[in-house]
């Protein structure tokens, strides 16, 4: 049995005084105040977004917090903040209850074991079949590595999820046709924190986006754990044009052209509740980032929108 532990809820706030823009959709220097909080798939983004934005509007400060995509629109629908980052799709109840979304980029979600896995070689170049992952995670099946991956060690998987409702999870777990509920493991708050349990325990496997899994100035996998690569013809071994995770290049490039599947890969939104049209501080930082901040948004380790969808996204704030 696994024994369930929790961590304690770890929040991240930025705050930041700053900036005004001579943009494309900013032509008048506004001031405010913008609050966001929600996914940690979304933050970093955010974060380089905020500072970028106040490099030409010094008049608007941020104040940035990670603490799930479940947070994130829960605090947007009941106006704690002007911005939920969510990172799955909004509900159709949200929808009612007056959520708004507008997508700014795309990411996945990636298995991850510890790179001192027994198994890891057997991991690395059989990949994991989809019913695999659906027999660890869901069903419970799986319970060894030689189960999981046909590896000589018949040592036990030791299964993370996450503990806080998230987009994270809630993608990962409809890669398999099912919900966050049904995800198996021993539950831990935030994308760092399952990074870090896996990292320390050489029989863990869990799952995280991409930013948590690759590091986006070295654009190499995170030191202590490995990526998993998803056998996606199910013949047992990683092909050559399965084989895109050894570096965030090359799983950005998977993504952006659909060779790495969706879910578990998809788009991150910005939810308000209502049209935001009304608030020029948030309209104009909004437009910033479908049109000037995507620049940033490679580099920073995240996917592009496509021009068409760009359009659409912008054509809601008119």
């Amino acid at each position: 049995m696994i024994k369930q532990f929790n961590k304690s809820i770890l929040i991240l706030t930025v705050i930041s005084c700053s900036v005004s823009v001579p943009g494309s959709y900013s032509q008048e220097k506004t001031s405010g105040q913008i609050s966001i909080s929600g996914a940690f798939a979304l933050y970093p983004m955010v974060v380089r977004w905020a500072d970028e934005y106040k490099k030409i509007n010094p008049g608007v400060r941020f104040d940035i917090s990670a603490g799930g995509a479940g947070k994130g629109i829960s605090d947007a629908l009941n106006g704690m903040v002007e911005i939920g980052m969510v990172s799955r799709e909004i509900y159709p109840e949200e929808l009612k209850k007056g959520a708004f979304p507008i997508a700014v980029t795309k990411d996945a979600v990636v298995a991850v074991v510890s790179e001192r896995n027994p198994a890891l070689n057997d991991i690395l170049t059989k990949g994991l079949k989809k019913e695999a992952g659906n027999n660890i995670w869901i069903t419970g099946r799986y319970t060894t590595w030689t189960q999981a991956f046909g590896a000589k060690t018949a040592s036990p998987i030791h299964i993370y999820t996450r503990s806080d409702a998230c987009g994270a999870a809630e993608m990962w777990a409809k890669f398999f046709g099912k919900k966050q509920e049904d995800l198996l493991g021993v539950g831990v708050f935030g994308d760092p924190g399952l990074a870090q349990a896996v990292k320390r325990d050489p029989l863990g496997i869990g799952y995280n986006n991409i930013g948590y899994a690759y590091d986006a100035t070295t654009r190499k996998q995170i030191k202590g754990i490995k990526v998993v690569p998803l056998d996606l013809n199910n013949n047992g071994r990683i092909d050559s044009d399965e084989n895109f995770y050894e570096s965030m290049n090359e799983i950005i490039a998977a993504i952006a052209s659909g060779k790495y599947p969706s879910p578990p890969a998809r788009e991150l939104y910005f939810v308000m509740k209502g049209s935001p049209e009304n608030n020029k501080v948030l309209t104009g930082f909004i437009r910033w980032v479908l049109s000037e901040g995507q620049q940033f948004v490679n580099e920073a380790g995240y996917i592009s929108l496509t021009k068409e969808k760009i359009e659409s996204e912008l054509k809601k704030l008119q």
